[in-house]
Order: C-alpha cells, then sequence, then structure tokens
C-alpha cells in the first residue's frame, strides 16, 4: 500500500521520504555535532545491600590480585608468568608452551561462563567484579575522601583556583598516582620475580624493560579509572556492545518499573498519591545522581548500564523514607515487568549449563591426567639409514626430552615396534625442573628382520624413581629398498 503523500515547507505536495534540499529554507538547516565533549559526572554516595554485595565481591579480588604474586608454594611464587624461561609456573604447576592450548581452552570456558551468567543475571559481571569497575570505585571513594560529597565537589570544580582547591586537587592525584603505581607494580611482579623487582627498586639497580612496563600500567591505570572511567565502559570494553545479544525476556536486569512508578512527581512525605494522581516516583532524581555512567534508569534498558545496583539502592533508600514498598527499581526480568512470571529453567539456561558442566568436566580431566613430560622424537633425514660393516641398518634420531616437572628425574629411555632392534647410545639421562634437553641416539636393526622398507618404532621414556612419570612417541625406521 502506498502512504498519502504530505506537504512540504513551501506547501506543495511531494512523496513521502522525499526531501527537496533547495526548498528548505537557510534557517532550518542545522548542524550536527557526531563528536560530543565528554560532561563530568559527579555521583554521589550512597549505601545499601548491593553495595554491601559488592564490596564483598570486588574486595576478595582486589585482595587476591595484590597478594598472589608475594606468596610462595614450594619454594617458588605461587603465580610467575616466566617468559624468557617459557614457563607458568601456578599454584605449584608449571605449564610450558606446550600447554598453551588448555590456557586456550580454560579462557573459551571463562567466556562461555561470562555469556552463560549474562543470560541469566545481566551484566553483573561488569557492576560486582570487573576491574574497571572495582579499580574505578577504588579511585571515586579517594575523590570523595580528598574533595567531600558531591555537591562539594561540583562546587570545588567551579571556583576559581586557589591554595585550598589545588591543596584538594594535588591530594586527589597523588593518591590516585600511588595507587596506580601499586596496580602498575603489581602486574609487572606476575611476569618479574616480584622480590627481586623490589629490591632492584630499592638499590636502583633495574633492567630496562621493568620500569617502562611499570611507568605503562601506571598511567594506564590512573588514566582508566581516573579520567576515562565510564567512558572506557561505554566506548572502549565490546562486551557492553554485544551483550544484548544474550539477552532474552527473562534475562535479570536493573529496570524501573514505569507501572508502578508513572506519572512521576515530586510531593510532600505524608501526600496521598491518589489525591495527587502520581506513581511512586517523586522525580528526586537520585538515581541519577549516583549512577557511574550518568544515565537514567527511567528512560528503560540502555547499553551504558553495568548492572551495578546503585540506583537501586538509592530508590530504595527513598521508598523507605516515602514509607512506600521497595522495588520501583529492582533487579527484575522484562516478561516480569509485563505482569508474566520468570522463566527461570529454559532451554538456553540449560544448554549453557550442561556445554559449560561438559567443558569444565573435560579440562578438569586433562589436567588431572596431565604429564608433566614432552618427548619428540627426530629422524635424521640427511642420512635416510647408515649401513654398518656387519650389514646392520642404523637410524640417527634426535630425541628432544622436556621434563616440565618442579623436581629432578632419572630417565630411561627404551625400543619398541621392531624385534631384536637394538639402542646404540646413552638411554639413561638425569634431567633437572624445566630442563629441555636434545639426545642423539642410534637404532639398529638386522636387515634380515625388516620385512618392509618403513618400519614404526616407537621410543617410551619412564621416570626411574617416578613410575607413573612416563610418555612415548612414534617414529619411522627406514631400510634400503
Amino acid at each position: 500500500m502506498r502512504s498519502a503523500p504530505h506537504r512540504n515547507v513551501k506547501g506543495t505536495m511531494t512523496e513521502p521520504n522525499r526531501i527537496d534540499l533547495q526548498e528548505i529554507a537557510p534557517a532550518e538547516v542545522g548542524e550536527i555535532d557526531l563528536y560530543q565533549r565528554r560532561e563530568k559526572i559527579y555521583t554521589r554516595k550512597i549505601e545499601g545491600f548491593f553495595q554491601r554485595v559488592r564490596l564483598f565481591s570486588g574486595w576478595p579480588l582486589l585482595l587476591g590480585y595484590l597478594l598472589l604474586p608475594w606468596l610462595y608454594w614450594d619454594g617458588r611464587q605461587a603465580v610467575l608468568f616466566d617468559l624468557p624461561a617459557r614457563k607458568f609456573d601456578i599454584l605449584g604447576l608449571t605449564f610450558w608452551p606446550q600447554d598453551f592450548p588448555m590456557l586456550a581452552f580454560l579462557l573459551i570456558i571463562a567466556a562461555f561462563a561470562l555469556f552463560a551468567v549474562t543470560t541469566f543475571a545481566g551484566r553483573i559481571w561488569c557492576g560486582y567484579t570487573c576491574p574497571q569497575t572495582v579499580w574505578t570505585s577504588i579511585f571515586m571513594w579517594l575523590e570523595q575522601k580528598t574533595e567531600g560529597s558531591r555537591n562539594q565537589r561540583v562546587k570545588l570544580d567551579q571556583a576559581p583556583w586557589s591554595a585550598g582547591k589545588i591543596a584538594r586537587k594535588s591530594a586527589k592525584h597523588i593518591s590516585w598516582l600511588f595507587v596506580a603505581f601499586v596496580t602498575g607494580f603489581t602486574f609487572v611482579g606476575y611476569f618479574y620475580p616480584i622480590r627481586e623487582l623490589l629490591g632492584s627498586m630499592v638499590s636502583l639497580n633495574l633492567d630496562t624493560w621493568p620500569p617502562y612496563w611499570i611507568l605503562f600500567f601506571t598511567l594506564a591505570t590512573y588514566i582508566n579509572a581516573g579520567w576515562m572511567r565510564e567512558q572506557v565502559c561505554k566506548y572502549m570494553c565490546p562486551y557492553a556492545r554485544f551483550q544484548s545479544v544474550m539477552f532474552d525476556h527473562d534475562t535479570l536486569i536493573v529496570s524501573y518499573d514505569s507501572g508502578r512508578g508513572e506519572p512521576r512527581g515530586s510531593r510532600k512525605r505524608d501526600a496521598s498519591r491518589e489525591e495527587l494522581n502520581l506513581g511512586d516516583c517523586i522525580n528526586c532524581e537520585l538515581c541519577v545522581q549516583v549512577c557511574p555512567t550518568g544515565i537514567d534508569i527511567r528512560h528503560g534498558l540502555q547499553y551504558e548500564c553495568i548492572g551495578c545496583a546503585l540506583c537501586v539502592d538509592a530508590c530504595n533508600s527513598v521508598m523507605d523514607k516515602m514509607s512506600y514498598p521497595r522495588g520501583l527499581i529492582r533487579y527484575t526480568s522484562e516478561r516480569e515487568l509485563q505482569g508474566e512470571k520468570t522463566h527461570w529453567l529454559r532451554p538456553r539456561i540449560i544448554g549453557y549449563a550442561t556445554v559449560l558442566a561438559v567443558m569444565i568436566g573435560v579440562f578438569s580431566y586433562t589436567m588431572l591426567n596431565r604429564t608433566p613430560l614432552e618427548l619428540t622424537a627426530i629422524r635424521d633425514r640427511n642420512q635416510l639409514f647408515i649401513t654398518t660393516d656387519t650389514g646392520a641398518i642404523d637410524n640417527i634420531y634426535t630425541l628432544q626430552l622436556v621434563n616440565m616437572d618442579r623436581e629432578m628425574h632419572e630417565f630411561t629411555i627404551a625400543i619398541s615396534g621392531i624385534e631384536g632392534a637394538t639402542l646404540i647410545g646413552d638411554a639413561v639421562h638425569t634431567l633437572d625442573g624445566g630442563e629441555v634437553r636434545a639426545i642423539s641416539l642410534r637404532v639398529r636393526a638386522e636387515p634380515t628382520l625388516l620385512t618392509v622398507p618403513s618400519s614404526e618404532i616407537t621410543f617410551t621414556v619412564e621416570a626411574t624413581d617416578s613410575p607413573g612419570l612416563r610418555t612415548q612417541t612414534v617414529s619411522r625406521f627406514v631400510k634400503p629398498l
């Protein structure tokens, strides 16, 4: 069906969705700035149930981040990603480049768990445990301690420069830089032995790269948590852009109950809502003032919302003062806001939980059965075979043996697969923890026992002091045609 034509600015008839720019008056043409300048957000301090939950969820992760590099496990740093040595020490386990597929699998599990939690409860990761949120909260707390409450900070920024303003601003930035430095120093301590790093800094005897990376991560923390704040969540974090794809009508999100709150309006505490024909929202805008991203949750779900529930605690405090029921702003689902019942067990949640359980099970089984020993056999391709004076056939191999355990072990090398074949060379080797050794060996066989030009041969390495530490690899043995 074709829609009816409409009149343009001069009153003539035009087709819909067609605009003649020459007929538009110059005064009606405006310029749109696509790059809006950031407006500083002055958040108000609020306390409540969900903020206590955020405190108990964020602080353990923060303390774990700061303390883990200082802990020792079996005489070594508990967590150390030693890139020059190409090994990762994590809580008593040593991982090598050969174990990177397991690391990738672990990251996939973490991402899948994040998707599953998002489908069920929205962006609670962002609001409660995301490092950007945790560090920004610390910086905001320091800002409140040095510059005062929300109104005091607004007045301070509007006031002319004075000794008091310089002192307050300096105290804030010094405290920010201190926290940022501790963060950067700790992060580098995960890749460089942190106790050696501290000793080198005290003695001013540092290598070239540690100070550079400490400075880099100090500035990154200072800028992200102190200056950019919500800009990171709104424009830099990709999760904010695609998280809505994982939402459905039953996902728990922070929402404003417009059916209960509208029409909004201010009133006295003892005023009757029925007489004023108003909803429960008194339009105090406290929910906007506490929001770290500066949005108004009453406008509905927005991608900037990180699900921190600051607006929930703020609104509940107002409802308590007005003697209204709590929950005008609450964690709820779109289905519940429409008067229906939320479906907790739904196919998507069951599917996520099932796949996640299988992935965790496979990873756990792989970890429990992981052998900290690797063997690679490379046959010499320059000489396919050597015929000895007695007529026997020799093949030359280079075995690369990696002891991925922390302890020293003695290993024996054996061969199988060819009847009567013998090993020429040292078959017993002692390797320190983490040592990689290339071993040159010969395998000799009588031509009468070789029925085909190329036979399969198996090398077996086993620790004499730990029978469970055993691995095998397969190669080929070649004879003349």
